[in-house]
Parts: C-alpha cells; structure tokens; sequence
C-alpha cells in the first residue's frame, strides 16, 4: 500500500468517526484537507469535495442552525459565558489608524476570494491578536468586523469570569470555545491576559497555567470558517506561545489628532452646525485621551446642553478645561488651536490667555500668516 493511499484510508476512518460524532465543524476541516491533498493525483475528486465546501447547507443564520445546542453557562450561576450579538448595529464606521483599517480590510478580503487562497494551498487568517490600551477600539473593530463579513459575534470576557474556571481545569473553557468553533462566528476574547499569563510566573497558581495549555491547543484547532479573535490590553503579560499562535497581530494606538477630529465630526455633525469648527477645537484640546473618553466627553457636553436648555457650545467650551490647568498648560493649548486655524480672537475667548501672549509663543510661520489675515 502506498504512503498516499494509507493516509487516504486514514482520512476516511477519521471522516466516519467524525461523522459519527457529530462534529460538523471538524469534518469541514477534515474535508478541505482531503481536497487539497488530492489535488494533484485525483483533481476530479478534489474539485467535488471543494465544490461540496462551498455549499451552503442552510439558509438559516449559524446562530438558528445550533439551536438544539445549548449554550454554554457558568455551572455555578447558571448565566451563560458568552455575551452573543447577532444583528450588529454600529451608528457610525469606525475611526482607525491607517494600520489598523488595513489589517481589518485585509481579514474581509481574505474571505472574500477563498477559491485563491484554496488554489494556492492556503487557509485565511484565522486568528487576530488585537493589542492596545482601553478604549482604543478593539471591541468596535471585532464588531465591524463580524458586522462585514455578514457573522454573529460571541464575546467572552475572560476577567468576568476567571472565578468560575479555578478549580475545574479547562473545562468551562473547553466548552465555550467549543460551542463557538460549531456556529461560524467571530468569537471575541477579552482580556485574554487575564488566563493566558505566562506560565514562568511563579505567583500564578497551577489551575492558571493549565488553562494556557488548554487554549493553546484550542487555539492550534480552530476552524478556517471562523474567525477568533483576542485582545489585550497588557501584551507583555502574556505567554509567549500564546502569542506566537495568533497569525496577526493588530496595534491600536491613541488617536491622533486627525482621528479625533473625524470622531467628534461624526458625533456633531448631525446636531450642531459648527460640527468641524468644534471638531478642530477638540481634536487639540482632547488630544491625548482615547476614542472611549472622547466620546464619553462630547456625549455629557450634549446630555446637559439637551437637559438644560443651553446651547451646545456652553457645554463645548467646558470639555476645554481651561480653569484646569496650569498658565503655562493654558498658554501652550492656545498656541495649539492657533496652530491649528483658529483666530486669535476665539483662542483668547475659549482659554483666557491674551492674544500678545499667544502671538508671542504661536509658531512664526503661523504668526505671520494671521497677521497678514487680520
């Protein structure tokens, strides 16, 4: 028997007993791998087990398909372990550094053209390490992402639910990736250095240090169908197997300032007519905090303008803090918004610092260009 036909024979057995399981996500693996390595002595057969991948078995959504599956809960509590989005709803397209929007645009594609990728041998990514501190956006990007490529996203916050997992090994975890590996979704860990810590950590219990191994191997399995994805916000806190296993890696840094004023932009433009002017003026002033705050900032100054009747651009103007800060924080933001195209008037107005001092420390380019506009 030759060592092709003996590891054909093998494949089959493994499909039967597959089958036989129920393992409908494992035997797609099995069945794309078949294809592929009868590409070259069998492409007749290789071209009908692809053609049979791309069938669609059901209409129905991946969520409506596993309803006799029950979902994963805490055996404790009984809540379940997986917080599950299906019709994602995302007011506006995210705001994100060019890298960032490339690597995102990059995951659709791929799936997007699955024949090319299949003719040259390859899968699609298949797992996403998202990295970056809060409120930079990593949860909105696996949003948009499961909101593009048309698939529910699930989303495990692994520091909610560490308790649970002491003292039943990988257990719980086993069962919840698992459950996700089945339904063709986007599958989102949070906080994933909260179990996936390194395991030369002599203050992690042993418990912890199984559970790596565990979503290692987990992580090694997971379909081509799929998507998973994990972030964190303490990269240097995880084992470096873990980090080794995702095939991208993706760094959300703070907003720049560009990136702010496109969110405040976004988030004015629909209520305030000097949406762009106020979306310059905080693109400076908020420069330094995350998208999260950002937002969190311009939508209290628009809950109190709404409450109290005022315009908004009283409770703008309070998101600049100039009573906050120190002479030297205040003149230094002046020189900024005159820097960035606000008049001198308006500067003086919006921090209390005088326009001889903001002249005085604006670059000289731009003092010059004022003064020729004045």
């Amino acid at each position: 028997m030759t060592t092709a036909k003996a590891d054909l024979d093998s494949d089959i057995i493994s499909l039967a007993r597959l089958a036989l399981a129920g393992r409908a996500q494992d035997i797609q693996m099995l069945v794309q791998r078949i294809a592929r390595k009868t590409r070259g002595e069998k492409p007749e057969l290789s071209n009908s087990l692809t053609a049979l991948l791309r069938e669609a078995p059901s209409k129905d959504t991946p969520l409506r398909r596993m309803a006799e599956i029950p979902m994963p809960v805490d055996s404790d509590s009984r809540l379940h372990l997986l917080k599950i989005e299906e019709a994602i709803e995302i007011d506006h397209t995210p705001v994100l550094a060019a890298d960032v929007s490339a690597a995102l645009d990059q995951l659709v594609s791929e799936r997007g053209r699955l024949e090319a990728l299949d003719a040259a041998g390859l899968d699609p990514t298949k797992t996403a390490l998202f990295v970056g501190p809060p409120g930079v956006g990593k949860t909105l990007a696996a949003r948009w992402l499961a909101k593009r490529l048309g698939k529910p996203l699930m989303i495990l916050d692994l520091a909610a639910v560490m308790s649970s997992y002491l003292g039943r090994t990988g257990a719980n975890l086993r069962q919840v990736l698992d459950y996700a590996k089945q339904a063709d979704c986007v599958l989102l860990l949070d906080e994933l250095d909260a179990i996936a810590k390194r395991r030369d950590d002599r203050d992690e219990v042993g418990e912890l240090k199984r559970l790596v191994t565990v979503l290692l191997q987990q992580i090694d399995d997971w379909p081509a169908s799929g998507l998973l994805l994990a972030a964190t916000n303490h990269p240097d806190l995880l084992d470096p197997a873990v980090w080794r296993r995702f095939e991208m890696k993706v760094e959300f840094p703070m907003p720049e300032r560009q990136a702010i004023y496109e969110l405040v932009n976004g988030l004015l433009q629909p209520y305030e007519n000097k949406a762009e002017h106020w979306a310059k003026i905080l693109s400076v002033a908020l420069h330094g905090q995350s998208f999260s705050d950002v937002r969190q900032s311009v939508e209290r100054a628009r809950r109190a303008a709404a409450i109290s009747g005022d315009a908004l651009d009283i409770h703008l103007e309070s998101l600049i803090l100039p009573e906050q800060l120190s002479k030297a924080e205040r003149i230094n933001l002046a020189t900024m918004l005159v820097d960035a195209g606000l008049s001198q008037r308006n500067v003086q107005k919006l921090t209390g610092v005088a326009r001889d001092t903001v002249r005085s420390h604006s670059q000289p380019e731009t003092t010059a260009r004022k003064r020729r506009g004045t």
